[in-house]
């Protein structure tokens, strides 16, 4: 007698819902602070926005960011795509947003740190007085950990 094991997946593939929270995190960034609030640009602490030409070099910049984070979301999808059209594929919203949650915080972690804190790139809010730009960033770095606890608490209880 021969038994038949199945290569049953635990479900969603880590690196669909990671790359896909990533993205997103880089979007909300990109559309919401640089475009309608327009807190910052992507170098605007380099190079602020006080000409013409400054506010163009940060346009462009945030135009090539905006591609990353749209090849990142590609590649998420395509990820998960390509695991759906698995038989044995298990669909999980759970997991799919805890790892989500994980690596949108993760982005604003990373970010914060390096783009904010290291490079000094730009900060959070630069349209406030520049004494409040670190608690801004503080609050940036806060959400992200929560996001990052949050998707970790999901996946723990999901996977025990």
């Amino acid at each position: 007698m021969t038994i038949i094991r199945r290569n049953v997946r635990s479900g969603v593939p880590l690196s669909a819902g990671l790359l896909l929270g990533i993205g997103l995190g880089g979007f909300f960034d990109g559309i919401v602070l640089h475009q309608l609030l327009q807190w910052h640009h992507m170098i605007s602490s380099w190079y602020p926005i006080n000409t013409i030409a400054n506010l163009e070099l940060n346009t462009l910049w945030d135009g090539v960011f905006h591609s990353a984070t749209y090849v990142l979301v590609l590649a998420g999808l395509f990820i998960l795509w390509r695991s759906g059209r698995v038989s044995h594929f298990r669909w999980s919203t759970a997991e799919l947003a805890a790892l989500m949650l994980i690596g949108f915080g993760g982005f604003n972690l990373v970010e914060g740190i390096v783009d904010h804190q290291i490079l000094g790139l730009h900060h959070v809010n630069e349209t406030v007085a520049r004494g409040y730009w670190l608690l801004w960033d503080l609050g940036f770095l806060a959400a992200g950990g929560t996001m990052v606890a949050a998707g970790t608490f999901i996946w723990i209880r999901r996977h025990g």
